[in-house]
């Protein structure tokens, strides 16, 4: 990165640079005059936060991650519904308000696959696509879901990460070809797909060699484009809603053209040593070549590779426990952990699970012992985020107006152990609040410091990431939503992930032997809740956030406090109308964005529902058929937006 010389103090400042610095000014000021004496929270909270604390148990962790984690629970099985259950009699026996919320979607199983080589010798050798001892049991085998069905023989050609630069270095064409790829060089599955699928590729094979303990595992996951579920994009798949048919061109580019799926380092070394004609290229023998690898082809070996899978309709279900708020109920905080794994998910996600179980039991200490959150708390289990954060992305364009306008946070917590080391990504206006919080949980490797203490020597300061990352469910409601939010997790990265050997025996073995990780994530996302649910001013910092002003309105001084029926009956009352608009605009005029009430090209049809009444006259270019199909569009356009109105009237989420 070239750095530019300071010319602050000799070129004129941009009216770009004189807003943000006026903007920064207000914000300075507005604290300074409405809270110069305020405490962040009263010693009675401090009270129950240090009863949170105290009621932390190692133990009780360890027992709910060994229940979860007894059979494999993919999202749409019998068995993950099993675990549905587990989660909401766990929440319902401990006197918690729950209920359920339930999608019709769709995702992908896999049905046969099989991978042979061919030599010029005439000889072949089928490759085993199942880990050790998961063959017989109820483990979905490794496959890509959304991945197309088909069956290719053809030469084999490595390909490095599949990055454009790798495709530049090796030399060879790769049209007709199936490529090799190993896992890394910053590209998510889809991306691998799509840009093998680019260069004249057949099929795709991906395996991960990032650690030599694990070859055998196959790391399973989707190949997707997008989040949530394909069929209904932008609104929530619930029962009798909308649904695009799988022919649909929004939907056709959801998925792969060309058929992928997951390989184990020990296949994969199988079928690379194999390969000849072409060396590796020079900037690659680093550290191939001490992996054995010293050819690229393509060929001489010839792959036989088949997949054959199925897209079908299944029903999800997100379980919620909600402790209701005592003087703003109609804000809340949401904590978040996605239910469904590959295979038995110990890290991935049983260990947030377990967390999330965990602060359910000691919130419930905190209320027997008298304790009312000021503003609502709601715990949130999603399904099938595995498939695309399917299930938290369902939830939040169903209740995108109520989160608009209700939602505090967001806190998530996917992986809450995978390792050793702390590791956090935020929204900018909640970094402070949450080193306050990492300060007051202890350190679980390192005695008599705190979290604070041993993050900020490990990584030569307090690093917090951003969440423009599109992996695990903090995504619908940062960059759909734009509810702030916070992602906690230990451990940077695990290497059984998506495997059949992410089990709890694994996770007592290696990620946290003493579960004491475990303890210090729960303390961290309690916590934070907390303060976020009783702090009567919240704790934001908005000084980096200047062009978000406009979430300033929650504060309010003791004396300007209204009555709270009527500022929530107003609230509702204004969101309503919002509830209208569509991001889309109408056809044509995009500025327009009220479905009800606007411009129509022609209002002596229909001086109402502009879009329905613009495609009942709209003829020029378009078949009968097309204009049915267009004005069936707009008519569901118009259900959704009164649905979004409703629900913003009712004040509830779903």
């Amino acid at each position: 990165m070239t750095t530019k010389p300071n010319n602050l103090l000799t070129t004129k400042p941009s009216p770009l640079t004189t807003m943000v610095v006026f903007l920064i000014l207000c914000i300075l000021g507005f604290y300074a005059f409405h809270f110069p004496h305020t405490p962040p929270h009263s010693n009675n909270t401090s009270t129950f936060q240090n009863l949170f604390l105290s009621s932390s148990s190692n133990s009780t962790i360890s027992s709910y991650l060994r229940t979860l984690t007894m059979h494999p629970h993919l999202a749409g099985t019998k068995p993950n519904s099993d675990t549905a259950n587990f989660v909401l009699n766990h929440f319902i026996s401990l006197n918690l308000k729950t209920h359920t919320t339930s999608y019709n979607v769709l995702l992908s199983y896999p049905l046969h696959s099989s991978l042979s080589m061919h030599f010029n010798d005439g000889s072949s050798s089928n490759l085993g696509l199942t880990e050790p001892g998961s063959s017989g049991s109820d483990m979905v085998h490794a496959y890509h879901a959304y991945s197309p069905s088909g069956s290719v023989y053809a030469k084999a050609v490595f390909v490095n990460y599949g990055r454009d630069r790798d495709y530049r270095a090796v030399g060879v064409s790769i049209k007709g070809c199936i490529v090799i790829v190993r896992k890394g060089g910053g590209l998510g599955r889809n991306t691998v797909v799509e840009k093998a699928e680019e260069n004249g590729a057949v099929a795709v094979l991906v395996y991960n060699d990032e650690n030599d303990t694990w070859r055998n595992g196959f790391e399973r996951g989707h190949v997707m484009k997008g989040v949530g579920d394909p069929l209904s994009p932008g609104w929530g798949s619930v029962e009798g809603s909308e649904k695009l048919s799988l022919d649909d061109n929004e939907v056709l580019k959801r998925f792969p053209k060309i058929p992928s799926m997951p390989l184990s380092a020990h296949v994969a070394d199988a079928v690379l040593s194999s390969l000849g004609v072409t060396p590796l290229p020079l900037e690659w023998r680093t550290t191939l070549r001490a992996k054995g690898i010293n050819h690229v082809g393509p060929g001489p070996t010839m792959l036989n590779f088949t997949y054959l899978g199925e897209k079908k309709m299944a029903t999800i279900q997100n379980v919620f426990a909600v402790i209701k708020g005592s003087e703003e109920p109609d804000r809340h905080v949401l904590l978040g952990n996605h239910r469904d794994a590959w295979t038995y998910g110990a890290v991935d996600p049983s260990s947030g699970t377990a967390a999330l179980l965990d602060i359910a039991r000691r919130y419930s200490i905190l209320l027997h012992s008298g304790w009312k959150p000021r503003r609502t708390i709601v715990l949130c289990s999603w399904d099938a985020e595995e498939f695309g954060m399917i299930g938290s992305t369902e939830w939040v364009e169903q209740n995108l107006i109520n989160l608009g306008s209700k939602a505090v946070a967001y806190l998530n917590v996917d992986c809450a152990v995978q390792g050793p080391g702390f590791f956090v990504g935020s929204t900018p206006q909640l970094d402070s609040l949450i080193l306050e919080i990492t300060k007051k949980v202890k350190d679980p490797d390192s005695k008599g410091v705190s979290v604070y203490a041993s993050w900020a020597a490990a990584n030569g300061g307090n690093n917090i990431q951003r969440l423009g990352r599109v992996d695990s469910d903090f995504a619908p409601f940062v960059q759909h939503a734009g509810v702030p939010s916070i992602d906690i997790y230990y451990g940077k990265d695990f290497p059984v992930y998506h495997t059949a050997f992410d089990s709890y025996n694994w996770m007592a073995e290696y990620a946290d032997p003493f579960f004491q990780r475990h303890v210090a994530v729960t303390g961290i996302w309690g916590l934070l809740a907390l303060r976020l649910a009783d702090d009567s001013i919240l704790p934001f910092n908005y000084l980096s956030y200047a062009n978000e002003l406009r979430e300033l309105k929650l504060v309010e001084t003791s004396g300007q406090f209204v009555d709270m029926k009527r500022r929530a009956m107003n609230d509702r009352l204004m969101l309503a109308e919002k509830g209208f608009l569509d991001g889309d605009g109408l056809k044509g005029k995009q500025w327009f964005k009220h479905l009800v009430f606007g411009p129509p090209n022609d209002a002596e049809k229909l001086d109402f529902f502009p879009g329905i009444a613009d495609s009942m006259t709209r003829s020029t270019g378009t078949s009968e058929r097309e204009r049915l199909a267009e004005i069936q569009r707009e008519i569901w356009r118009v259900t959704r937006a009164i649905q979004r109105a409703t629900f913003a009237l009712r004040g509830e989420f779903t």
